[in-house]
């Protein structure tokens, strides 16, 4: 899942404050301008104790980063950022220790996406998915994410799906938001065995891991995806590249009539996404955009052959 990850092994980050506007255009651009296996961004909501909320960039770098080179580019959208961002060193006690101090709960839909030290804020008529700092970071914060719990919550307003697949699954959340909503078999996998033990640990701390089974797999190669479909709800929330290397797999494990949700796009690459999967058959239900990042929902007709 795409949610602004600290690559494994990063060793530097660079954090900044800004208005909501200004960091979510320097996380976009910040993200552009590296190679995603290296660096890894995001823009999310904290809790300013003395002026409210308000909103930070960070940046996470495998290696010691060029600091004059990076402000250069975040000059080019804020100077005023560009003078305030501070570089530190860390490593992974650092980063468990930090990740979450600051977030606020983030609602959609049904579901509230929080942090232990806002337990209390879940109302009664409200699914909680409580997420704690870990080296598969993934909090909800991130408007891919965002965008597939509302597709999520939308496609459960039609139909309950009675399996559901979350390729590239991270912290597990769109796994645990699936399993929490519809009481239905998820099936979960991710390319980093970091991520795979941490999501199952975050399932069994949200109750929600009798109905998950997790899966270290890269792609969808192994049989257990066959073996465990068709899946009537498919969640992949990755990037463009890897999104269009798995369209035909992805397309074959699809139930007639089933959603598929695909998400780590920005607006200028989701119809390349759509027509890799327009290809294999699927065609499109909604395009979304939150915070600079752009969800499709695309689905397959009933009796409609796979290929």
């Amino acid at each position: 899942m795409l949610e602004g990850l600290p690559p494994n092994g990063a060793t530097h980050v660079m954090r900044v404050d800004a208005p909501e506007d200004a960091a979510r255009a320097i996380a976009e651009f910040l993200g552009e301008s590296f190679d995603p296996a290296e660096v890894a961004t995001s823009a999310f909501e904290i809790e300013n104790r003395a002026e409210g909320s308000g909103w930070a960039v960070e940046v996470y770098f495998s290696e010691a980063p060029d600091e004059d080179g990076v402000r250069e580019l975040i000059a080019l959208v804020s100077p005023e950022a560009a003078e305030a961002a501070v570089f530190s060193t860390l490593d992974k006690k650092d980063w468990v220790a930090a990740s979450l101090e600051g977030l606020a709960p983030v609602a959609i839909g049904t579901f509230v996406v929080h942090g232990s030290h806002d337990r209390g804020v879940v109302a009664t008529n409200q699914i909680g998915i409580e997420i704690e700092a870990a080296l598969a970071f993934g909090t909800g914060h991130h408007g891919t994410t965002k965008g597939c719990l509302a597709a999520i919550v939308a496609f459960g307003k039609q139909r309950r799906p009675a399996r559901t697949l979350d390729i590239g699954t991270g912290t597990g959340v769109l796994a645990m938001a699936a399993a929490r909503l519809f009481h239905k078999p998820v099936l979960a996998s991710d390319i980093d065995q970091v991520a795979v033990s941490t999501a199952r640990a975050n399932a069994r701390a949200n109750r929600a891991a009798a109905e998950i089974h997790f899966l270290h797999a890269p792609g969808l190669g192994s049989g257990e995806f066959l073996r465990r479909g068709p899946y009537d709800l498919i969640l992949a929330n990755i990037l463009l590249a890897p999104l269009k290397g798995i369209a035909r797999p992805l397309a074959r494990l699809v139930a007639p009539g089933g959603r598929v949700v695909l998400s780590g796009l920005l607006p200028s690459h989701a119809n390349a996404a759509l027509a890799a999967y327009r290809a294999q058959g699927l065609r499109l239900v909604r395009r979304r955009t939150m915070e600079g990042w752009t969800t499709l929902e695309l689905s397959r007709d009933l009796g409609r052959p796979k290929r």
